[in-house]
């Protein structure tokens, strides 16, 4: 909605988290002459009712819009509607975050007016409140949620890979799948989709859309000495980035200076420290079997590996086969799915011989300490979102680290 339709009335912001706030304060700024209320699922299980008595509902991502029976906007909608700037929209089952971050850094090493927003956590109306002008940038992150009531597209449009994720949300994946692809539903002849080619869905996607079309480069334009990121899955990040950048008529040199520079995000493949002749590697954003191949593979030797945690009915059998494959000896479950992992692995006809089921963080570092070989790494990276033992993935990832240290001493 256009900040005109927006003036003068009774406004609802529905779900108060973080976006919510700052909805609240660009409406204050920009809007005052709306008069704004809040609803959020804390307030009780009828936070629903009344809806009727409002102009316009906002609504924030994390309410699912089957919920509602009145129409509604949201924040993302309400910032494409009113900016003037050019915005790159990044999406995608995993590497978003990281794809995001490090276009961002390449054009702040450019000396451009950029912003980085959306789903990282800055929110797109803050940042909105402080454009400038047409010169202004936004690389946004946009999740599946945010995807899934969009009436606008980017102008440059990107998706890192695709595989089922959030089904919790979006009932199943071919729901979740068209969220994503809606990211290029209202783009124009004038504005780009960058995509990577391996994924069949991508190219399909790729012939149907109206927008210019550009597959992740095959080869970095300043080669791989730069890299500094771990993994298969990082190299497709950044030539995600590069080709984005391309786009923007970025000079290999600059590229080269930014991925140099950019050391990748917490919890991703991070390394917590090598201890005792065991690398300790803090891989907590990984919620899929998918994200936990990807990390597996980033190294020679892995010795150690901690899995489970909310069961969302994935396929881990290829995991299993994976584990199996690399004979990783040490292994911990965490509840609930970590017995379907391992009967993926069982099924992959391999017994671990050191197993450990546990829901206590700590518990699984020593027994990880004792039992991975020297030399190895030890790898968190759970294949599962962590809701059922941990608040977040940080909060999870944050625990890992801590013991690690703890114990780093004594073991």
């Amino acid at each position: 909605m256009k900040l005109e339709e927006l003036t003068g009335r009774k406004i609802l912001i529905l779900g108060y988290g973080k976006e919510g706030r700052a909805t609240r304060a660009f409406l204050q700024m920009l809007v005052p002459t709306a008069v704004v209320s809040i609803a959020d699922q804390r307030d009780g299980p009828g936070y629903l009712a009344g809806l009727e008595a409002f102009d316009v509902v906002i609504k924030a991502p994390g309410i699912p819009k089957s919920l509602l029976s009145v129409p509604y906007t949201t924040a993302t909608n309400i910032f494409f509607a009113n900016t003037k700037g050019y915005t790159i929209g990044v999406t995608g089952s995993k590497g978003k975050s990281t794809t995001t971050s490090l276009l961002y850094a390449i054009l702040k090493k450019d000396g451009r007016n950029v912003h980085l927003v959306g789903n990282i956590g800055n929110p797109m109306l803050t940042a909105l409140c402080k454009e400038q002008n047409s010169e202004t940038v936004y690389v946004i992150e946009l999740s599946s949620y945010q995807l899934d009531d969009i009436l606008y597209s980017p102008r440059i449009s990107l998706i890192t890979n695709v595989f089922p994720e959030h089904m919790d949300y979006h009932g199943d994946v071919e729901s979740y799948w068209k969220a994503k692809e809606r990211i290029v539903a209202r783009a124009t002849r004038d504005d780009y989709f960058v995509y990577n080619p391996v994924y069949p869905r991508l190219v399909r996607l790729a012939e149907t859309t109206k927008a210019k079309t550009m597959p992740f480069v095959k080869e970095l334009p300043f080669g791989d000495t730069h890299i500094r990121l771990l993994g298969r899955h990082n190299r497709d990040n950044i030539r995600a980035a590069v080709t984005a950048a391309g786009l923007l008529n970025i000079p290999p040199a600059t590229m080269a200076k930014a991925v140099d520079g950019f050391r990748g995000l917490p919890h991703r493949l991070e390394l917590v420290g090598t201890y005792h002749s065991i690398s300790f590697y803090d891989d907590a954003i990984s919620t899929t079997p998918e994200s936990a191949i990807c990390a597996i593979e980033s190294f020679l030797s892995v010795g150690a590996i901690f899995l489970g945690g909310q069961d969302r009915g994935y396929d881990f059998s290829r995991l299993g086969k994976i584990i199996a494959k690399r004979r990783i000896s040490t292994i911990v479950l965490f509840p609930n799915s970590g017995e379907s992992i391992y009967r993926a692995i069982s099924n992959a006809s391999y017994i671990p011989p050191y197993l450990l089921r546990t829901d206590n963080m700590e518990e699984a570092v020593i027994f990880a300490y004792r039992h991975a070989p020297k030399g190895s790494v030890c790898l968190l990276s759970n294949a599962s979102p962590s809701y059922s033992l941990w608040k977040n993935f940080e909060k999870k990832g944050d625990l890992f680290a801590q013991f690690v240290r703890k114990h780093s001493f004594g073991s």
